[in-house]
């Protein structure tokens, strides 16, 4: 379900999710006496994640050429929230069996920033840009861009539009035709967040999304983001669409049982971390806590047990 964007933009990105992750806490007394106390959402150097044998090599390769890393870009990754028969659900995507990269793996839905979601402000409700630049370590016209992402980016993915009239108000049901084209001009890139939002005299409405963490790509590899992590509740009214795409299949579980899944490594620490809330009310009022000012940074360890990532910022 969804439409992933071509430019593949998950917080580890290519070979980081490969491998079903395993997380280890306390991996050595050096490591827990330099790491930070992580807040909820957060991740330390004490943490580390098994990782494919060929990162390894990878890693290797890209210390001995000598080349500078990648540039990363922006993206943003949203966790869509609702309620459960026992507990609260989240929502992944399969990617298709057909995609190059990470085939049958499950994510979140997101994106990379389109340029010209930093290009003309849209009309906005809730917290301003200039406080998303100080929550996101950004400079204001970057920050916008980044939460412009997440509201287009689970609209093409999804069929969710985090917008509204005014501050006191979501749209509704989106299903209909008329919104389906304007996703799909989304989509192919014909049509800009602005003019979609000024169209339907929409206003993004930032106060739906919360943030919770920052994820950037290693080093070493080719293609590098520096993506935010936001979790939103869906919308009443609203639901999940199945709108083609390179996904194929889209469910609903709670944190702790989509831990199964083949999952990306960030979304496998997503997940990890959001299973430890007994609601959605108490996962949101936590991202406060979460710093997005410093981005989890994954580095590869190669010891005798095995290849790692190890996480930190």
């Amino acid at each position: 379900m969804g439409a992933e964007r071509r430019d593949e933009a998950t917080a580890a990105d290519h070979h980081g999710g490969l491998a079903q992750p395993t997380t280890e806490r306390g991996t050595s007394e050096a490591e827990a006496s330099n790491a930070a106390s992580p807040g909820p959402g957060a991740t330390s150097a004490t943490e580390r994640m098994r990782a494919p044998a060929f990162l390894g090599e990878s890693a290797r390769r890209f210390a001995e050429s000598g080349v500078p890393p990648a540039t990363p870009r922006l993206a943003a990754t949203v966790v869509l929230m609702r309620p459960g028969e026992v507990a609260y659900e989240v929502f992944l995507q399969r990617r298709a069996a057909t995609m190059a990269f990470a085939p049958n793996m499950y994510a979140f839905p997101g994106g990379s920033v389109d340029p010209r979601d930093a290009e003309t402000p849209p009309a906005w409700t809730g917290p301003a840009p200039e406080r998303w630049a100080a929550r996101l370590g950004l400079p204001e016209p970057e920050a916008r861009a980044v939460v412009c992402a997440a509201v287009r980016e689970v609209f093409e993915e999804c069929g969710v539009l985090l917008a509204g009239p005014d501050p006191a108000t979501v749209v509704g049901d989106v299903a209909g035709d008329e919104w389906e084209s304007a996703r799909a001009a989304l989509v192919a890139h014909e049509l800009s967040l602005v003019d979609f939002l000024t169209e339907r005299g929409l206003a993004v409405r930032s106060d739906l999304l919360a943030g919770w963490a920052r994820w950037l790509t290693p080093d070493f590899e080719p293609r590098r983001y520096d993506t935010y992590f936001f979790l939103a509740r869906l919308p009443t009214y609203q639901r999940i669409r199945d709108v083609g795409g390179e996904s194929d299949h889209g469910l609903w579980l709670p944190p702790a049982r989509a831990s199964s899944l083949p999952l990306l490594p960030p979304t496998a620490h997503t997940l990890a971390r959001l299973a430890g809330f007994a609601d959605i009310e108490s996962a949101l009022a936590s991202s406060d806590a979460c710093d997005l000012t410093r981005p989890v940074t994954p580095r590869v360890d190669v010891d005798d047990t095995g290849t790692w990532l190890l996480l930190g910022e």
